[in-house]
């Protein structure tokens, strides 16, 4: 039932990501950031022009659609935010999107995200706009951020922000829906309502998921009620948040939810059994 239920968004990075959600049989996002396309590629290729990012995004997507069909759960592949000085890799992948669209009759991804939310608004909007003109026809979903997550990751820092940019105004939210309803109603709009990456202490973080309620009711009386929820909207920065945090999110159109910190630790917590055990048994034999 719409606004009950969020996909989970997972690192490529960790490669338990699929067996984890074959074991619970649970549809799931798989993502790629621009540094860990190139990751994925290998440090031996250039990044100058994005050509490792492009290289590397494109052989992840490849490498899940083929072992995902083992696994037997749904998997949408994801990249993650792409900012302005890095839409050349986004252009990378759309040119093998409409690739592969025209050899299988659908695109290499599922998804792209675009986070401009470091540009004017309007700017963002223009965009997004312009190149979800080119996704639609062949399927892709566009996800965009408005406002700001805080924290770091790839490259992007927001660590020094202002937590009063931490929180998305429904009256951008609405110029965004505006922009982009009338090119078509696959996209997605992540909207800051104090999230930020990483990790942080407790009460460093101010979370109000209870605004994207505000954010729905608003953009639904712009449309005459007809909608209760016209937004589909994203959480990102989920790591740490509470079950209630999360309740209320998706209980107000959260969609996806990104995790990657929580997933991260955990799946070095294994490492880390791993090589105790490793260096016991080690031990044990140099002792024979």
């Amino acid at each position: 039932m719409r606004g009950l239920f969020a996909y989970l968004l997972l690192p490529c990075s960790n490669p338990a990501s699929l067996h984890f959600n074959s074991d619970i049989k649970a549809p799931i996002i798989i993502q790629v950031s621009q540094g860990g396309a190139a990751y994925f590629a290998g440090k031996g290729l250039a990044n100058d022009k994005q050509q490792a990012s492009i290289t590397g995004a494109i052989a992840a997507a490849l490498h899940v659609r083929t072992v995902a069909k083992q696994y037997g759960v749904p998997v949408i592949m994801h990249s993650d935010h792409c900012a302005e000085k890095l839409l050349p890799w986004f252009d990378g992948m759309l040119d093998a999107d409409e690739k592969y669209f025209k050899e299988h009759g659908e695109p290499l991804f599922s998804s792209h995200m675009l986070d401009l939310s470091e540009e004017p608004k309007e700017e963002n909007i223009a965009t997004c706009a312009k190149y979800f003109k080119r996704m639609a026809p062949i399927g892709l979903w566009l996800e965009m951020e408005i406002g700001i997550t805080g924290g770091e990751e790839d490259g992007v820092d927001n660590t020094g922000v202002d937590n009063n940019s931490l929180y998305t105004q429904p009256e951008d939210i609405w110029e965004v829906y505006e922009g982009l309803a009338k090119i078509g109603p696959n996209f997605s709009i992540a909207a800051g309502f104090g999230n930020v990456h990483g990790v942080y202490k407790p009460g460093n973080v101010k979370l109000r998921p209870e605004l994207l309620g505000k954010h729905q009711a608003f953009s639904s009386e712009k449309l005459g009620g007809k909608t209760e929820q016209p937004l589909y909207l994203v959480f990102h920065g989920g790591s740490g948040s509470t079950k209630e945090e999360i309740k209320t999110a998706v209980t107000n159109g959260v969609v996806k939810m990104n995790v990657d910190t929580d997933t991260q630790f955990a799946y070095l917590q294994g490492i880390r059994v791993s090589r105790a055990i490793l260096a016991s048994f080690v031990t044990d034999l140099l002792l024979l």
